[in-house]
């Protein structure tokens, strides 16, 4: 269900959109990488209300769309019935260059009131399409926020002949490490990474760092009826990964508050000309609740086990990541 409609002066877009069936994993909870693809479908939505759908966008100007940047703040749970109530407004830039930005606010309504939810800082970058074919040029109000690439660019990391990549980006920190070959179904506009690919790699490389620790998502619903839950994730793509390179991802836990939260970074890269090239940056905070009944649950402090684990040490692997 999507229903939209302009509203104000100042040019900010509605959405009422319900979250997708896909992300409700635990009970009828929405995780954090669905909140941020309703984020980004209200983005997607804004830009065609004023005229920039992001089909013709490329197909009429050969230009692709991008988020490069999701800051998003989760208020409220949504659960799979709910219907969202989106308002995007345009924010100023933060700094030259930094992209087209937006400010994406969703309500809920909780018994007979509305309630705030989620509240995202976005950005956009319109990336020419470098394949060569004839295009128009772009809009008068979109042509400040045309790049020929993504990011604003990192310090590459050298990597020694014979040295393990995840090795080296690990080594002496309580860190976790992950190579993946990016495949076309992370990618968008025919050669890149997308923003979506990103948030896919930090639900999974959470997933696969507590399982290496001992503390599994299945172990800690199985014996204690815990869930972990997010209230806060930011992503910023830096460079481009392309389709089919290999991208290691570093997840690395910086703090944990108390015994009641803690932060981690996820940061990838990928090895080009002996030099591993960041992609992107990005930061998730979590806690944990015990399901109380099939619609609510409550945070919880950390156990021994638990506190143990996120502090524990760095570990390394490879595989295949779920689609």
């Amino acid at each position: 269900m999507t229903n939209s409609t302009t509203v104000g002066p100042d040019g900010a877009t509605r959405l009422d959109i319900r979250p997708r069936y896909e992300g409700s994993n635990i009970c009828t909870w929405i995780g954090f990488k669905h909140v941020n693809y309703m984020v980004e479908e209200a983005v997607y939505d804004h830009l065609r209300q004023h005229g920039h759908p992001a089909g013709g966008l490329y197909e009429r100007h050969g230009l692709s769309v991008d988020i490069t940047d999701i800051d998003t703040k989760i208020l409220t749970a949504f659960h799979i019935d709910d219907v969202a109530h989106a308002v995007v407004r345009p924010t100023p830039e933060r700094e030259k260059g930094d992209g087209k930005r937006f400010l994406v606010e969703f309500t809920v309504d909780r018994d007979g009131e509305e309630t705030k939810a989620v509240v995202s800082k976005v950005a956009v970058q319109l990336r020419l399409d470098p394949h060569g074919h004839p295009v128009e040029e772009p809009p008068a109000a979109l042509a400040p926020y045309v790049v020929d690439g993504l990011g604003p660019g990192a310090e590459p990391i050298p990597v020694p002949e014979g040295t393990d990549p995840l090795e080296l980006l690990t080594q002496g920190r309580n860190a976790f490490g992950w190579a993946w070959r990016m495949p076309y179904f992370y990618c968008h506009f025919t050669e890149r990474v997308q923003m979506s690919g990103y948030l896919r790699q930090m639900e999974e490389v959470v997933d696969l760092f507590l399982a290496d620790r001992g503390v599994s998502i299945k172990t800690l619903l199985d014996e204690q009826d815990w869930i972990p839950v997010v209230p806060h994730s930011r992503i910023q793509i830096l460079d481009e990964a392309r389709m089919e390179e290999t991208l290691y991802t570093v997840y690395t836990v910086e703090n944990v508050f108390k015994r009641y939260t803690y932060t981690s970074r996820q940061d990838t890269y990928v090895l080009r000309d002996g030099v591993l090239v960041p992609t992107s940056t990005g930061r998730i905070t979590h806690g944990w609740a015990v399901i109380e009944n099939r619609r609510d649950w409550s945070l919880v402090d950390f156990d021994d086990r638990l506190l143990n684990a996120l502090n524990g040490k760095a570990g390394t692997t490879s595989g295949r990541g779920s689609a």
